[in-house]
């Protein structure tokens, strides 16, 4: 079989282009601790949280797993007052940054966008990074901070009953995760899983992983990368958990609604596109989009591009329609 990759969008490559010197495709284990200290992780530090005063700011330690140090929660709320006896939407953010990088600001500009227009709580969620703490420890962060933001939602301005999980790369696969979990464990109840490029496939051996090997943000070096310090010597093997790699959950049933969306020129492309269909093969519903040319995340990076700006217009459209049920 041949592995020719499909072309970038032209707006999208010339993006490419321009960061191609700064962020390298294929990320090793030694590389790891250099990115962590990048420009990239230190200007997040500097960001306007409050976009000009909309929302209210706050860090709060809050328990984290039995046993485990407390986790950090980002909490953005709405300065302006709700109606009265009215609950806001929370949007619960989970980042990116391949199992080993990243904190809790990480993609949180998009978050920050749709909750401006919807009016909604952002609380974004600090979780332990592989290899220092392999599977469980991030998941199990992850879902310590939903429990803690549906017991205390109404403290802070939320509604317990309209809570949306979403995140991006890995925090879209940590996302899903944690809808599976939550599900197992009769514990909060999301009413949508919002999974972007998520990384969601411990096997790293799908087409579009090797179409896309040394190209893009994230290649099969990267995905390696990333997987194996979460898992150790079970990734790619019999034995790796859902509550890890969601693809590898048997039973999809009984889920929130999700949006998953995928470029066509990435990674991640063929395991977002098989397991929304296997969402609907157990009566579930979601959403799926492929954008054509779109390259991992690619709508951070070129925000101005005209696919981002499709992308990002179908992520507050859905949910628009989902929170307005």
């Amino acid at each position: 079989m041949t592995h020719v990759p499909p072309p970038f969008d032209p707006e999208l490559s010339a993006a490419l282009d321009l960061i191609k010197d700064v962020i390298s495709p294929g990320l090793t284990p030694d590389e790891i601790e250099e990115v962590r200290q990048g420009p990239g992780i230190q200007m997040l530090a500097d960001l306007d949280l409050t976009m000009d005063g909309f929302f209210e700011v706050e860090d709060r330690s809050v328990p984290g797993p039995e046993g485990t140090p407390e986790i950090s929660l980002l909490i953005c709320r709405p300065a302006s007052p709700a109606p009265t006896g009215v609950g806001r939407p929370v949007i619960y953010h989970v980042h990116g940054g391949g199992m080993v990088i990243g904190n809790n600001r990480v993609g949180i500009d998009a978050p920050l966008a749709w909750a401006k227009e919807l009016d909604a709580v952002v609380v974004s969620v600090e979780y332990r990074l592989a290899p220092e703490h392999p599977h469980p420890a991030p998941v199990e962060d992850v879902y310590a901070g939903l429990v803690w933001t549906s017991e205390h939602a109404e403290e802070i301005g939320g509604d317990a009953e309209r809570i949306v999980i979403a995140g991006a790369s890995a925090g879209g696969g940590l996302s899903a995760a944690l809808a599976l979990l939550t599900r197992d464990r009769n514990g909060p109840r999301p009413v949508g899983q919002l999974l972007m490029c998520p990384m969601l496939d411990d096997r790293n051996d799908s087409p579009s992983t090797y179409q896309m090997a040394g190209l893009g943000v994230w290649d099969r070096t990267a995905n390696e990368t990333g997987w194996t310090a979460l898992l150790g010597e079970l990734r790619g093997g019999p034995d790796v958990p859902a509550y890890a790699a969601p693809a590898r959950a048997e039973d999809l049933s009984g889920l929130p609604p999700a949006f998953l969306d995928v470029g066509s020129a990435e990674t991640f492309r063929d395991e977002v596109v098989s397991y929304a269909s296997r969402i609907w093969l157990a009566g579930g519903v979601a959403e799926l989009h492929v954008w054509p040319g779109g390259f991992h995340g690619f709508d951070g990076f070129a925000p101005q591009a005209a696919l981002s700006q499709a992308a990002r217009a179908a992520h507050l459209a859905w949910l628009r329609r989902l929170l307005d049920r």
